[in-house]
């Protein structure tokens, strides 16, 4: 049997597909929707102590490190209650010392630990192809690649435990700072007058084309910030990118204004909505609105 422990925005589409290779999986989260949307297609509820005893392996992707730590080794938790368990897959973004502490209380009960955090995103998740980047044993990531093919349409593992926590920092780096540009460059657009989709259809076949690109103009010329990724999510992963690069020297210039503009963002509201909404602060600045014509 295996575990899966978060069925938000994430979680539940992975576990729905991990659901649909494996036949049996027993699920568990605090919200009862998500919990009963799972058990009528056939999953079993279970709290983490019973998956511990019960489980071989249990992954989960739960909100901040400190929930990850509390539902591993919280007393009467999975730790506590390990019977069958051999493998934790935490895919919550999370720090790499999170990670290195997990696997480290994990290990004297003789109990894998792989730190496998996703990118993709909302639709990536319901149409199965996320991508992992794991940290771990190799005889642990090898154990789980049938769930990360059922699950995704890549599994690489980048080192020891904590690097795939380091390799999905490197992503939300890139991705947020990428919205960031893209949220500055169409504010200028409208502002100097051009049509935002036109000047959009114009650069996306060249070197400024990208996934992000793509997957962000069209909910901005929407003023569409439904989330699929929220800016509070996004807010976490840059203060863990920062926490990371102050552990080790690491200056982050760009990376620093842009937790300055999901900190303006929450002071306005925005904390809720999908990353796209970065481009309401250059909006604001700007006094203009990226909308389709």
């Amino acid at each position: 049997m295996i575990g899966f422990i978060g069925l938000g925005i994430m979680g539940k589409p992975m576990a729905k597909h991990l659901l649909g290779a494996l036949k049996e999986l027993a699920v568990y989260d605090l919200q009862e929707g998500p919990v009963k949307e799972l058990t009528d297609l056939g999953a079993a509820y279970m709290t983490p102590a019973e998956m511990a005893r019960k489980c071989d392996v249990i992954h989960c992707i739960l909100p901040t490190g400190a929930i990850v730590q509390n539902v591993l080794f919280a007393e009467d938790g999975v730790l506590e209650q390990a019977g069958a368990l051999k493998i934790v897959c935490d895919h919550s973004s999370v720090t790499p010392e999170e990670s290195r502490a997990c696997a480290e209380k994990l290990a004297p009960k003789g109990i894998g630990f792989v730190d496998c955090p996703v990118s993709g995103g909302e639709p990536k998740a319901i149409d199965g192809t996320l991508a992992f980047m794991a940290g771990g044993r190799q005889e642990d990531f090898d154990a789980l690649k049938p769930h990360f093919e059922a699950m995704g349409s890549s599994a690489v593992l980048v080192g020891d435990v904590g690097s795939g926590s380091i390799a999905k920092l490197v992503n939300q780096v890139i991705v947020n700072l990428n919205i960031a540009a893209v949220s500055e460059a169409f504010v200028l657009c409208e502002k100097a007058g051009a049509d935002p989709q036109k000047v959009y259809e114009a650069i996306r076949g060249g070197l400024a084309g990208s996934t992000v690109l793509d997957a962000k103009i069209p909910k901005i010329l929407a003023g569409d910030f439904a989330p699929g990724g929220t800016i509070n999510v996004n807010r976490k992963d840059i203060n863990n990118v920062l926490s990371t690069a102050h552990t080790c020297e690491c200056p982050m210039p760009l990376s620093s204004q842009l937790f300055e503009i999901m900190q303006y963002l929450s002071a306005h509201g925005h904390l809720m909505d999908d990353h796209a909404g970065i481009v309401q602060y250059f909006e604001e600045l700007a006094d203009v609105k990226v909308r389709a014509h």
